[in-house]
């Protein structure tokens, strides 16, 4: 998603990055290519002239003054009308000081409620919470068995009753105050387009859980049409804030760029892949640097500190720092690594990546071979891959259903990477410049605070950051096999 904007936007930013002086007439062809990246998007109308006008104010002033960069003052001025696009402000989640805390789940048949709300209760799990979910979608067939079936995959209960949709949400209400349940999250019906009785029976049902939170869930793929539905249920429903589902898909991104800017509430939530893990919350500001090709490397870490437990990272860190980290190493960082989602989208996160490599479609079977090769090597030869020789290059091939050259060309790479291991290990070693203690506050190359729970090889540097695994920036050796 937001591929083709980010593109068109990037070349845009290029142009005017860097320049000393910018004349009205250069931020009028700015502009003009602008508004028409926007409306490619599928952004709506009203809400392209409204951007545009704000960003062009801005830019106007930049070129009249002699203090500041106008190209970067541009820069800076479309980053701001992204993020105030897109929500402004992250939307912080508070909870009733006398539980339950309430969620109503609403939106067109397809946009993926139900899911969404199994996806929602996990990640109030993740939060300390203990949810419960309410099946009040009686119109769908089995849409009450899937939401059970969701449940039980999260440990999730799930309360229901055939009769009535009203009766179900409220008696759901009672069940979550006996089991001591502290959020309780409402699926309720849709239909394949707005009409009256699907707008009367979701407002009943806000009237009988007196929600503390209205979440819309909006199919991302719906473009301008999101627009229509967003200010029908806003209508009725007083809306808290949108669920984006889809996010991984290849719409354009009208929708989240247009919703905000129509009904006034945030995007919550996005939903970024099938799995019940693949759920985040929204952050404006960082999809908008991610657009604009500046990286997000907030998310990033956070990914990697929930994918490398402190301690892996301690026993990892412990290795490097005494130059014996081997091929064992590397295949667990690796598995660890694939769990930080799908290697495609970690590419676009990190800042200063090339567009080559950006837009390259890295998959995670790609690592596959990689995997295999390791696994047909004895312990003996992970440890000290340099005895991996003609006879044994051949036996690792046939075992792992690769070639020899495959297997010369992961050794000669995996030998690339120990030498920068070590000499990263001895940049780490307290007295030496850029090193630092192990945990809090340990120190990267640069000078710069590392974050708790990184794993070993984690650079944030000048030159952006490197991690052993993905297709190294100039100078750092990438996965043996994958382009560089």
């Amino acid at each position: 998603m937001f591929d083709n904007l980010s593109n068109r936007l990037e070349g845009i930013i290029t142009k005017v990055r860097g320049k000393g002086r910018l004349t009205e007439a250069d931020v009028d062809e700015v502009m003009k290519e602008i508004r028409t990246a926007l409306l490619e998007a599928d952004v709506n109308v009203t809400v392209v002239r409204s951007v545009c006008n704000r960003i062009r104010e801005h830019a106007i002033g930049a070129t009249k003054s002699k203090a500041l960069d106008p190209g970067q003052q541009v820069v800076k001025a479309v980053n701001d009308e992204l993020t105030r696009a897109l929500g402004g402000e992250t939307l912080t989640i508070t909870y009733a000081s006398k539980p339950p805390t309430v969620v109503l789940m609403a939106g067109l048949q397809g946009s993926g409620k139900t899911t969404n709300s199994a996806k929602l209760a996990s990640w109030f799990k993740s939060q300390g919470r203990n949810p419960i979910m309410i099946g009040a979608d009686l119109q769908r067939p089995a849409a009450v068995e899937q939401l059970r079936t969701l449940g039980r995959q999260i440990d999730v209960p799930v309360f229901s009753d055939p009769e009535d949709p009203i009766l179900t949400a409220a008696a759901g209400m009672e069940e979550a105050k006996r089991l001591g349940r502290d959020v309780v999250i409402v699926d309720t019906a849709g239909r394949l387009s707005i009409d009256a009785e699907m707008m009367e029976q979701v407002r009943l049902i806000s009237g009988a859980v007196n929600p503390d939170y209205t979440f819309l869930v909006i199919d991302a793929m719906t473009g301008q049409d999101a627009v229509q539905t967003a200010e029908a249920f806003h209508n009725t429903l007083q809306i808290d804030g949108v669920i984006m589902s889809k996010m991984d898909g290849d719409a354009r991104g009208g929708a989240a760029l247009s919703v905000k800017e129509v009904i006034g509430r945030p995007i919550a939530f996005a939903s970024t892949g099938e799995k019940l893990d693949e759920f985040e919350q929204f952050h404006p500001d960082r999809m908008a640097s991610r657009i604009l090709g500046m990286g997000d490397m907030l998310t990033l870490i956070e990914q990697a500190e929930k994918a490398f437990t402190e301690d892996q990272a301690e026993a990892a860190a412990a290795k490097l720092m005494e130059g014996q980290f081997t091929l064992d190493d590397f295949l667990e960082q690796m598995q660890a690594l694939k769990k930080m989602g799908p290697l495609g989208g970690l590419m676009g996160m990190m800042p200063g990546m090339p567009k080559e490599l950006k837009n390259a479609k890295i998959d995670d079977d790609d690592l596959k071979p990689i995997e295999a090769i390791i696994t047909s090597m004895t312990s003996e030869e992970r440890t000290f891959p340099n005895i991996i020789q003609g006879t044994r290059r051949a036996r690792i091939a046939a075992g792992s259903g690769t070639t020899v050259a495959d297997v010369n060309r992961l050794v000669k790479q995996f030998g690339e990477m120990q030498k920068m291991m070590k000499k990263m290990g001895v940049m780490g070693k307290p007295g030496k410049k850029g090193g630092g203690k192990k945990g809090n506050g340990k120190k990267g190359k640069g000078g710069q605070n590392m974050p708790k729970g990184l794993p070993a090889g984690f650079d944030i540097g000048q030159g952006g950051m490197d991690i052993p695994g993905l297709p190294g920036t100039p100078g750092m050796p990438g996965i043996p096999g994958l382009p560089r």
